[in-house]
């Protein structure tokens, strides 16, 4: 059974490759495209700004890795801590779980490896899990214990326990077309 330890040298001895440790085997994550990794890039920006104005938290894309409570070592497409529970941005990976997390499905996930991925992040503390899906222009918002929302476009995104007063228009999300 490997470790961060292991994950973290054969990071260092792997630059150019995301990686994650779950269930202590580790995972090599595939480029996710670019589409998938346009629409986490607007998701992020849409967060930073508003979040960082106001002095929240910390917003994170990808390549940000976060050791959860039963010692996996995952990275969410986006993620963001609130400002009291991470008062100083760690140089390596975060020892706790995010308030928020969002997946971009690329060309090569499986809808249901997300949803197992949003859920174990919700098991260990992260309050809401969004998975973004291109492909059908839908927002899923995931919460502990709570139904799961589904929004198209035509739909507003809010995050009212974490962002209050934030909103973003779902068809904000997607990459635009250069018509």
């Amino acid at each position: 059974m490997l470790t961060v330890k292991d994950l973290e040298q054969f990071q260092a001895q792997h630059p150019d490759y995301r990686m994650e440790l779950v269930g202590g085997e580790i995972i090599v994550m595939s480029p996710s495209g670019y589409e998938s990794d346009e629409v986490a890039s607007r998701m992020s920006g849409k967060l930073f700004s508003w979040v960082d104005e106001r002095r929240l938290g910390r917003v994170t894309g990808s390549s940000a890795g976060f050791i959860l409570p039963n010692s996996d070592t995952r990275a969410p497409d986006v993620s963001f801590v609130r400002a009291e529970r991470l008062r100083q941005s760690p140089r390596g990976f975060a020892e706790l779980a995010p308030d928020l997390m969002v997946e971009v499905k690329s060309p090569t996930d499986r809808l249901t490896k997300l949803r197992e991925k949003i859920q174990q992040f919700l098991e260990l503390g992260t309050q809401v899990g969004i998975l973004l899906n291109p492909e059908t222009r839908t927002v899923e918002v995931h919460r502990p214990g709570q139904k799961t929302i589904m929004l198209q476009d035509g739909d507003i995104l809010t995050i009212p326990d974490l962002f209050p007063g934030w909103q973003v228009a779902v068809e904000e999300l997607w990459s635009p077309r250069f018509d």
